[in-house]
C-alpha cells in the first residue's frame, strides 16, 4: 500500500502552491509566443488558400483559435484554483488507475509532435550540409537530430532549451520577411496571395472547408487544451478572488490573446508559401524565398527553433507521462527514449503530408477528454474538489478498481462520434464527451461512489486559492507520525 501511495505522491504531481507560482502575466504570453512558433502550422494555412480566400482562412483560423483558448482557460482554471497538474485532476473523471489511459494518448501524440518538429529541422540541417559540403540525405539527418535531442534532453542540459526565448521572436522575424518575399514572388506570377485559390468551392463545399480550418487550428492545440493544467498551475493569481475573469488573467491575455495572433501569423506564411512556391513545407519554401550565407543561417535558426521547442513542448511532457504510468521502474530517461522512439517509428515524414485528417482526429480524440474535464469540475464539482483523496489509492476517487466507468465510457462515445463526424470533430467530441459523462457521472457512477464534495459542498473545504487555500499533501511518514502522535496523546 505505500509504494502506491508513495507513487501517487511524487514530488512532480504534488500541488504547487501560490507562493511558488512564478510565471507573470507577461511571462505566460511569451511562453505562448514560443509555443505558438510552430512550423507545423503552415500546413493549416497551406491546406486551406487550396479551396478558401486568405481572407477566409485567417478568420476561420482566429474562430479556432479563440475557441481552442477558451477551451485551454477552462481547463487551466483547474491548475490556477487548486494547484493540480493534468494527470492528478484526471484521476476524478478517470480514476486513479483509469487516468493512465487518456494520459498515455497525450504522451503518444506528443510523441508524434516530437517527430514532425524533428522532420523539419533534420532536412534544414540536410539544406545547410548541402550547401557547405554537397551532402544530400535527410533521412541520415533526421535520425542524427532525433539522437542528440533525445540525449540532450534524457541528460537534463538546459542550454538548447534557453535558446527557445531567442528563437522565437527570430522565427517570427524570419516569417515576416518570407511573408514579403514570397509574396512578391506570387504577385511576379501573377498570383495575388488576398484573391487567388487554386481550386475554389462555394455553398456547402465551402462551409464544409471554413468549418475544416477551424477544427484543424483546434485540433492543432487539443493535446494543450487538455493538459493545460499542467502549466497554469504556475502562473501567478490573486488569493481570494471568486470573479473567474480576474482569477485567470494571465490565462487570457496568453491563451486569448496571444496565441490567436501568433497561430494566425504561422497560418498566413503557410497559405502565402503554398499560393508562390506550390509548397507549404517552410524548409522548401524558404529555399525558393533565400540562398547562399542567408538561407543558411535561416535554416539554422529552424533547427535549433525545432529542438528548443521539442525539448519543452513535447519530450518532456511525454516522458514525464511514460516516467509516471511506468513507475518506478521506468526512470525518466527511459521515458525520453520511449518518446523518441515513438517519433521515429511513427514516420513523421509521411505525417505530415497527411496533417489535416491527423489533426481532426487527434482534435475530435482530445476534445471528448476536455470536455469530460469540464463537465466534471464546473458542472458536476462546481469546481469544489476533495484534493487530498486525489492522492490516495483507497480514497474516494479509486472507485472500482481504480477506474471512473462514466469517464471511459464518456470518453469512447465523443471520441467515437468527432471521429465520423470529422468536418466538426472538435466540436461534436467535446459536446458528445461532456454531455454523455455528466448524465452519467451525476446519475450513476456517482450514486455508487460517493464523492465529499458533492455531499457536502463547502466551499471552505474544497475549494483552493478562492478561498486563500493552499492544498499541503503530507507524504506516508508525515501521516504515519501524525497518527501516532494522534493516539499518544489521546
Amino acid at each position: 500500500m505505500k509504494k502506491n501511495s508513495s507513487y501517487l505522491k511524487s514530488p512532480d504531481l504534488l500541488p504547487i502552491t501560490h507562493g511558488d507560482r512564478k510565471i507573470s502575466t507577461l511571462g505566460f504570453a511569451i511562453i505562448w509566443v514560443g509555443m505558438a512558433v510552430v512550423l507545423a502550422a503552415f500546413a493549416i494555412g497551406g491546406e486551406g488558400v487550396q479551396s478558401l480566400p486568405l481572407g477566409m482562412v485567417i478568420l476561420a483560423t482566429i474562430i479556432g483559435s479563440i475557441a481552442i483558448g477558451l477551451c485551454m482557460t477552462l481547463t487551466g482554471d483547474i491548475g490556477v484554483e487548486h494547484g493540480l497538474s493534468f494527470p492528478v485532476y484526471m484521476r476524478a473523471p478517470f480514476g486513479t488507475i483509469g487516468t493512465h489511459i487518456p494520459s498515455l494518448i497525450r504522451g503518444f501524440v506528443a510523441s508524434c509532435w516530437f517527430g514532425i518538429n524533428t522532420y523539419f529541422g533534420a532536412t534544414a540541417m540536410n539544406g545547410i550540409l548541402f550547401v557547405l559540403t554537397g551532402f544530400d540525405n535527410w533521412f541520415v539527418c533526421f535520425l542524427f537530430f532525433a539522437t542528440i535531442q533525445v540525449i540532450n534532453t534524457a541528460l537534463g542540459i538546459k542550454a538548447v532549451e534557453r535558446f527557445a526565448d531567442l528563437a522565437a521572436p527570430i522565427i517570427i522575424i524570419i516569417s515576416a520577411w518570407m511573408y514579403t518575399t514570397l509574396s512578391d514572388q506570387a504577385l511576379a506570377a501573377g498570383r495575388d496571395v488576398w484573391s487567388w485559390i487554386e481550386s475554389p468551392v462555394t455553398g456547402g463545399a465551402a462551409v464544409t472547408a471554413f468549418a475544416i480550418v477551424i477544427m484543424s487550428n483546434m485540433g492543432f492545440w487539443g493535446t494543450l487544451a487538455a493538459d493545460m493544467p499542467s502549466i497554469s498551475r504556475f502562473i501567478k493569481a490573486p488569493k481570494l478572488e471568486r470573479n473567474w475573469f480576474k482569477r485567470n488573467k494571465g490565462q487570457i491575455v496568453g491563451s486569448l490573446i496571444t496565441l490567436p495572433i501568433v497561430q494566425t501569423f504561422m497560418v498566413v506564411i503557410g497559405a502565402v508559401s503554398f499560393i508562390a512556391v506550390s509548397n507549404y513545407d517552410p524548409v522548401i519554401a524558404l529555399q525558393e524565398a533565400a540562398s547562399g550565407i542567408v538561407l543558411g543561417v535561416l535554416l539554422l535558426m529552424i533547427v535549433f527553433a525545432q529542438w528548443s521547442t521539442n525539448i519543452s513542448a513535447n519530450l518532456v511532457p511525454a516522458a514525464t507521462i511514460f516516467s509516471n504510468v511506468g513507475g518506478p521502474k521506468l526512470p525518466f530517461w527511459t521515458g525520453v527514449v520511449v518518446a523518441g522512439l515513438i517519433g521515429v517509428l511513427v514516420q513523421p515524414w509521411s505525417l505530415f503530408g497527411i496533417i489535416i485528417p491527423a489533426l481532426l482526429i487527434v482534435g475530435g480524440i482530445l476534445s471528448a477528454i476536455v470536455g469530460i474535464l469540464v463537465a466534471d469540475y464546473y458542472f458536476i464539482r462546481k469546481r469544489r474538489v476533495n484534493v487530498v483523496d486525489l492522492y490516495k489509492e483507497d480514497g474516494q476517487y479509486h472507485y472500482w478498481k481504480g477506474l471512473n466507468l462514466a469517464g471511459l465510457i464518456a470518453w469512447v462515445l465523443g471520441g467515437g462520434a468527432a471521429y465520423f463526424i470529422q468536418t466538426y470533430s472538435f466540436a461534436v467530441g467535446f459536446v458528445v464527451g461532456a454531455a454523455v459523462y455528466y448524465v452519467l457521472a451525476k446519475y450513476w457512477w456517482f450514486e455508487k461512489y460517493q464523492q465529499a464534495e458533492l455531499n457536502d459542498p463547502s466551499d471552505e473545504k474544497y475549494l483552493g486559492i478562492t478561498v486563500g487555500r493552499d492544498w499541503i499533501i503530507e507524504d506516508d511518514d508525515d501521516e504515519k507520525e501524525q497518527t501516532a502522535k494522534t493516539a499518544q496523546n489521546a
